[in-house]
């Protein structure tokens, strides 16, 4: 990332200091104060860092803040953040991280993208996928594509569905599972070595159990927030255009509710982490964006629409010793839940309303849309499901359809987010033993998302003059028209 740093007092012998050296000079003098950027003094004078190429006249960092919901933010008395006012906009049915994000980069609704969830259906090979980082799962022209043929450089930071997307710097995390349990944590990136350089600048690596799991928290966005800006200041090879991720807001709003006072702490650090990317951004002439993908609400119910297909007869479940597995090959009707929302893919067209009558039953249940339901809502494509569920106020989607504990499936009691058939809070949890297991209570969940409209608002503050009236896709024309 750093290898074509020049320092001006070099430059005519053409060398090229060693990236460790680059790290001591950013560490300054000692006592000197840093939060993820590089003394000032570094930039001064004859000793000051400068990029060898042209630079671009634009330069923005965008920064998706998970779970920044508008009312939270002004129930808690947070109206800006290094001057930047916040202000209302839609976020996109379902609001959920992987739908939204790609509304965002292609300026679109899922009917157009195709990213309906965090997870979906194949049907050809009748499986469940959550999580898949391949970018072409999104379909559609990028914001920066014409930015990027002017010459333009992209970065994209932690965000979903990024691997083999075109652009020029990539960071996300990308363990590698052993064969016999455990994992080597690390992160796949572009260049290959920006990571390895990003922990020889922070002093320490990316943390995934931070990220996700029992031991989650908005410390994770305090390595997210160092390494944003470390990025921003390599002058030679920071991107013209960053797309960033913090979610420090999302585990403690959905532990305990947004209502809760844990909630309000995990703000206040989401506030410093967000302050230090803006404050870096402006020291180095960028422009800057942030935006709220979802809402979350208080929500204690959980409702389990797979029990209700399966009685139905609609699921078929498969006994290996005692623990029930889902069995697509025969199943009628599946629901793939996700916080507030789910697609139920039914085989046959016959068994459609036989699947709706049922789930509009459940209490909890708040509307079930066809085909002709999910067009008018910009929802309808051939990657999701017949049907799709919506929660009502208060209450959430949970994805067993087994009764009893001892039926569970062996992943419900682990982390295991690529091989459970649907989105899973309860792993936010400790089980017994802690930590290497995960709970398996639902109840415990208090805070969920995936619904918009009235009170689900999300929060958006920008150096550019976007549209203020319109939804987060809006703003994402505006950013591709202003590149």
């Amino acid at each position: 990332m750093c290898a074509p740093f020049m320092c001006n007092s070099r430059a005519e012998e053409g060398e090229i200091p060693h990236w460790s050296a680059v790290c001591r000079a950013f560490a300054g003098p000692p006592g000197t104060k840093r939060y993820g950027h590089a003394p000032r003094e570094l930039y001064n004078g004859g000793t000051a860092w400068r990029r060898t190429g042209v630079d671009m006249d634009k330069k923005l960092l965008i920064v998706q803040v998970a779970a920044l919901g508008w009312d939270f933010l002004h129930r808690n008395g947070v109206r800006a953040c290094e001057g930047l006012e916040f202000k209302p906009a839609d976020s996109v049915l379902p609001a959920l991280t992987c739908t939204v994000q790609g509304s965002f980069r292609t300026a679109s609704p899922p009917s157009t993208h195709g990213m309906v969830a965090n997870g979906l259906y194949f049907r050809d090979v009748r499986r469940t996928m959550f999580w898949e980082q391949s970018s072409d799962l999104v379909a559609g022209e990028r914001i920066w594509t014409r930015f990027r043929r002017r010459g333009g450089r992209v970065g994209m930071m932690f965000w979903q569905q990024s691997l083999g997307e075109r652009v020029d710097l990539v960071l996300s995390p990308a363990p590698i599972h052993k064969h016999h349990g455990g994992m080597i944590q690390d992160c796949y990136c572009q260049p290959s070595d920006l990571y390895q350089r990003l922990r020889a600048r922070l002093g320490k690596s990316f943390k995934l159990m931070h990220y996700w799991g029992p031991l989650a928290s908005a410390a994770v966005g305090d390595w997210i927030a160092a390494a944003t800006a470390a990025v921003l200041e390599d002058r030679e090879s920071a991107p013209d255009l960053l797309l960033t991720y913090l979610p420090s807001l999302d585990y403690e709003l959905q532990r305990v509710g947004p209502s809760h006072a844990r909630s309000r702490v995990a703000l206040e650090r989401t506030m410093q982490q967000l302050a230090a990317m803006i404050s870096a951004a402006r020291s180095h002439d960028y422009d800057v964006l942030v935006y709220g993908d979802y809402a979350i609400a208080d929500a204690a119910q959980a409702v389990f629409p797979n029990r209700a297909l399966r009685a139905a007869g609609l699921l078929a479940v498969r006994q290996v010793k005692q623990m029930l597995y889902p069995d697509f090959h025969a199943s009628r009707a599946f629901a793939l839940v996700d916080h507030e929302i789910a697609h139920v893919y039914v085989r046959d067209p016959d068994d459609v309303q036989a699947a709706a009558e049922c789930l509009r039953a459940l209490d909890g249940v708040e509307r079930v849309l066809d085909r002709r339901e999910q067009a008018d809502a910009g929802l309808d494509h051939r990657a999701g499901g017949e049907l799709v569920v919506v929660a009502r106020e208060g209450a959430w989607l949970a994805y067993p359809w087994w009764q009893r504990k001892r039926e569970a499936p062996e992943y419900a009691t682990h982390v295991d987010i690529h091989n459970k058939p649907g989105y899973d809070p309860c792993e936010l949890f400790s089980g017994w033993p802690p930590i290497v297991t995960v709970s398996q209570d639902p109840s415990r969940v208090r805070g969920s998302h995936g619904r918009v409209g009235p009170g689900r608002q999300v929060a958006w503050a920008s150096t550019l003059a976007l549209d203020e009236s319109g939804d987060v896709i809006a703003l994402a024309r505006g950013v591709r028209d202003w590149l």
